[in-house]
């Protein structure tokens, strides 16, 4: 499908795996000049993620060049269930969505992502989950020219993107000498933190895996942690990211034994910490494991200048010792202006579903960490 080339312009729908692979180094170039992009844009993460949950035939991604140069793009896949619907690749282990925009082009390209979405959404409704409020997603919102509806998605918690020990000083009164108690019980234990570099990377991703499921032995770990099909996208993906500078693997060695491993993304003015594995014994030693995963990743965020240190989706209470900024991600619906009814009915699709999950929230207190964890997957609970 080729939308419209007037003034260079050429918007394309790449269905073919094997042409979307191809477009590794002007995908990474764009995804770079996208200020907004995290790290689940990244070519890799989405990559990695259709070879284990793609199927085939279903892929739809939209892509704006402007005189050849790749300045848009919406990564895109079709559902048939519960009814005909364009959603966004890389399914519910990705924290986030958004399209991407050339920051120099972003006019352009925007407009031309809303024509051709508009043509690849003939006869479906485009459900963009885990918009961030900020997200250039958004501008493709403002522009379109059919029915839409913005709905509420996943809280994530954010801090600034500053050394733990410059964030816990200005804290005052006893919750600041609680988390400065915890910061010198983690110094005092001599936990050393070693970055895995990208040789290293399935190794550590193997021993991240298995305390993950140690940490939460008996407590209902995530199913979908322990297939082979996640292991294997992290693997792939997180090797490709640790080599641009787009993710980091830190274990946590004491006494030369590995204790703790932690995975960090990072992309845009955006960090944060995606999944852990922690040995139960550090608890017995009276360690806070999020603190000492949290210093780290801070410190990562700070050194590589970016500006946000996400949290990432879910509101655990134990965050909020931290006084974080609450952020709520939100659920972009579009269609063309016929399709009005389907988006409706969408809408009450989700309205329902929400409504059954807090009534199970209500019923069974225990099932509110285990919903979190198997749909949003949120960071430190992992």
């Amino acid at each position: 499908m080729t939308v419209n080339r007037a003034g260079g312009l050429a918007v394309t729908l790449c269905r073919d795996f094997g042409e979307f692979g191809a477009l590794a180094g002007e995908w990474d170039a764009l995804h770079r000049r996208c200020a907004t992009a995290t790290p689940f844009q990244s070519h890799a993460w989405l990559h990695s993620w259709w070879l284990s949950y793609g199927q085939e035939g279903r892929l739809r991604v939209l892509l704006v060049r402007r005189a050849g140069r790749l300045i848009g793009a919406a990564p895109l896949m079709l559902v048939h269930r519960p009814m005909p619907l364009l959603v966004p690749m890389g399914g519910a282990i990705s924290d986030f969505f958004d399209i991407l925009l050339d920051e120099e082009e972003a006019g352009y390209a925007v407009g031309a992502l809303q024509r051709g979405l508009e043509r690849a959404a003939r006869h479906t409704v485009v459900d963009l989950r885990e918009v961030r409020p900020d997200a250039s997603a958004q501008l493709l919102f403002g522009r379109w020219p059919g029915a839409r509806s913005r709905l509420t998605d996943s809280t994530c918690m954010e801090l600034p993107a500053q050394p733990l020990g410059d964030l816990v000083e200005g804290l005052t009164g006893s919750r600041g000498q609680r988390l400065r108690a915890k910061l010198r019980r983690v110094e005092a234990l001599g936990v050393e933190a070693h970055r895995v570099p990208q040789a290293g990377v399935p190794a550590a991703i193997g021993t991240l895996l298995r305390l993950h499921e140690l940490q939460w032995r008996d407590r209902g770990v995530n199913p979908e942690h322990l297939r082979a099909r996640f292991s294997d996208h992290l693997v792939r993906s997180v090797g490709r990211m640790v080599a641009d500078g787009t993710a980091a693997v830190t274990e946590f060695r004491l006494n030369g034994a590995v204790v703790a491993a932690n995975l960090s993304l990072q992309s845009g003015h955006l960090a944060g910490g995606y999944m852990y594995g922690a040995d139960p014994g550090l608890r017995e030693r009276k360690v806070d494991v999020s603190t000492m995963l949290l210093r780290e990743v801070a410190q990562q965020a700070s050194d590589t200048g970016r500006q946000v240190l996400s949290l990432l989706r879910g509101a655990e209470q134990y965050k909020n010792h931290w006084q974080p900024v609450t952020v709520v991600n939100q659920r972009l619906l579009l269609a063309r202006p016929g399709l009005e009814p389907l988006l409706r009915l969408r809408e009450s699709q989700v309205a329902v579903r929400e409504r059954a999950v807090e009534t199970v929230k209500a019923k069974f207190p225990a099932a509110r960490d285990w919903h979190g964890r198997l749909t949003t997957l949120s960071v430190i609970g992992r």
